[in-house]
């Protein structure tokens, strides 16, 4: 084919995205995702609190969805998911329940995560979260750390791809 600006177009318009996943993979994370997903919603009917918050259908689809991403792994999903909320916590401490602590939260949560080793897009939400809701630290922190462990179970069970890639 003779390079033309037009051609230059086709082709910047189809994009370099990968290819798509094999239609038994995505019926894989998205039946582990269903799976992972309604646990926690059983899990917080029977302790009458809710344990699935929005963060983590954005962690489930990581993990299901990209196993092999550093962002989906163990050590990501669960450190950075709490050391989040820690950072929520510390920001309600000092900035109070308001919009502006909610930002600076996020933004803080996301440094926190790098400085761990342990980035995890998702969780800087979480922070965001904690700030706006203001749970009960120690009943949220056990029941996030509950639930982001259910991810990484099903996500082990579920995943034939090898995951997790690490623990730690």
């Amino acid at each position: 084919m003779i390079p033309t600006a037009r051609n230059d177009v086709a082709q910047a318009l189809i994009g370099r995205a990968p290819a798509r996943p094999a239609a038994s993979v995505i019926v894989s994370a998205t039946a582990a995702g269903a799976v992972a997903l309604t646990l926690l919603v059983a899990i917080g009917h029977v302790l009458h609190r809710p344990v699935l918050v929005p963060p983590l259908a954005a962690s489930a689809a990581l993990v299901f969805a990209a196993p092999t991403l550093p962002l989906a792994q163990p050590r990501n999903v669960i450190g950075g998911q709490l050391i989040s909320a820690l950072v929520g916590f510390c920001a309600i401490a000092v900035g109070g329940w308001t919009l502006w602590t909610a930002a600076i939260a996020g933004a803080l949560a996301i440094g926190a995560m790098a400085l761990a080793r342990a980035p995890h897009s998702p969780a800087a939400a979480t922070a965001v979260i904690v700030v706006l809701t203001g749970p009960e630290p120690v009943t949220f922190l056990l029941l996030l750390a509950l639930a982001t462990s259910v991810i990484v179970a099903v996500g082990v069970i579920a995943t034939r791809r090898g995951y997790p890639s690490y623990w730690w």
